[in-house]
């Protein structure tokens, strides 16, 4: 039996089940906004983050799978200087959407990160009770130079944390480029070089600092692999993101927001494809998968199971993730749609169509 959280516009789902049987266990936080959820694989605690407009972003945890929740506190900022550089900052200094949340190295149960919009990075190092907001980025003047793609301000989407070792971050950020510290935040290192951002001017499209990566994944097996849907198509990196190597755009369409990696095969990756910019629908209205098994070289698209006609599901960036099996993979879209792949995304099998926009999901 496996388990997957969805966080969607009305509440988090719990779904449960196994090869094609599937059904939703439980519904928690009904008719509350989740952006993000996390099942913490150090002791099974699952965090909800929730974006309650006037109310402020809030933080839900279960240490018991959902039977009782807890809030715990959630990042906001220091107050605002009111002189120096920063005083005259554009950027608010209020947290509208924790958009990330990642756990700490295995051997620092209760640190957790968080990554929010506008673009700041908190820390917590007693479980979520307090934050901190990391200065160093947040300080670093090339911050001003970052925009929002899609939303006012921009945002820390995507946070990884290196298996090896704790202290080597590596973050996405739309728009704002990839980011790395190698001394858990104290210093940071912008890292998108090979990028290439087509709504820039020709002469600065390749600047590192304003590309829009949609999202990042790595192989858990090889953490020097990571793979990044980009607003302008596919990139891969096989050396920790120092460098991207760009991916030849697969039919039908190298634009997208969602990526999964298989957590045992780097060259293993799947993708959601639309059409790009403004329209943001799938391709002729079918709704299909493509996973390459090269490293990029070669995609097959599959589409057993998935709707073929007038399909306007769009899947957002979080909301497609595969099993720590490599096999089991799970989609869910703007639209309410939730399906469950048992054979690495070959055959889909409908879960439901009636449930509100979704934002995440994770397996627990």
């Amino acid at each position: 039996m496996q388990t997957l959280l969805v966080a969607s516009r009305k509440g988090l789902f719990v779904v449960r089940g196994t090869g094609a049987q599937w059904a939703i266990a439980a519904h928690h936080f009904a008719g509350d906004p989740v952006t993000q959820v996390l099942a913490d694989p150090r002791d099974g605690a699952w965090y909800a983050a929730l974006r309650m407009g006037h109310f402020g972003v809030k933080l839900r945890k279960s240490s018991n799978q959902g039977a009782t929740w807890t809030e715990i506190g959630a990042p906001t900022f220091p107050p605002k200087p009111s002189e120096g550089p920063l005083a005259e900052d554009p950027t608010p200094w209020n947290v509208d959407l924790i958009w990330s949340l990642s756990p700490g190295g295995a051997a620092e149960p209760l640190t957790l990160w968080a990554g929010c919009m506008p673009a700041g990075l908190f820390k917590s190092e007693d479980g979520g009770q307090s934050w901190a907001l990391n200065r160093p980025l947040w300080d670093d003047p090339r911050r001003q130079g970052w925009f929002g793609g899609g939303n006012d301000y921009p945002g820390i989407h995507s946070l990884l944390v290196d298996p090896r070792d704790a202290r080597h971050l590596t973050l996405a950020i739309s728009c704002g480029g990839v980011w790395q510290t190698q001394d858990a935040g104290r210093s940071w290192t912008l890292t998108a070089a090979g990028m290439r951002a087509d709504y820039m001017p020709a002469e600065s499209a390749e600047e590192q600092n304003t590309q829009d990566p949609h999202r990042l994944v790595r192989c858990a097996a090889q953490p020097d692999h990571l793979w990044v849907q980009h607003h302008c198509g596919i990139y891969r990196s096989t050396d920790g993101g120092e460098r991207w190597q760009a991916i030849a755009a697969p039919k039908p369409s190298g634009f997208g927001f969602a990526v999964a990696c298989d957590p045992a095969n780097a060259q293993r990756a799947w993708f959601v494809p639309a059409i790009a910019d403004a329209c943001r629908i799938p391709v002729d209205g079918k709704m299909v998968v493509t996973r390459t098994d090269d490293g990029g070289q070669t995609f097959t698209s599959f589409c057993e199971g998935l709707p073929q006609v007038h399909a306007y599901h769009l899947v957002y960036r979080h909301s497609l993730d595969v099993a720590h099996d490599g096999r089991a993979l799970a989609m869910s879209s703007t639209t309410g749609g939730l399906w469950i792949s048992p054979n690495a995304g070959e055959q889909w099998h409908c879960v439901s169509r009636d449930l509100p926009p979704v934002a995440a999901i994770g397996w627990a």
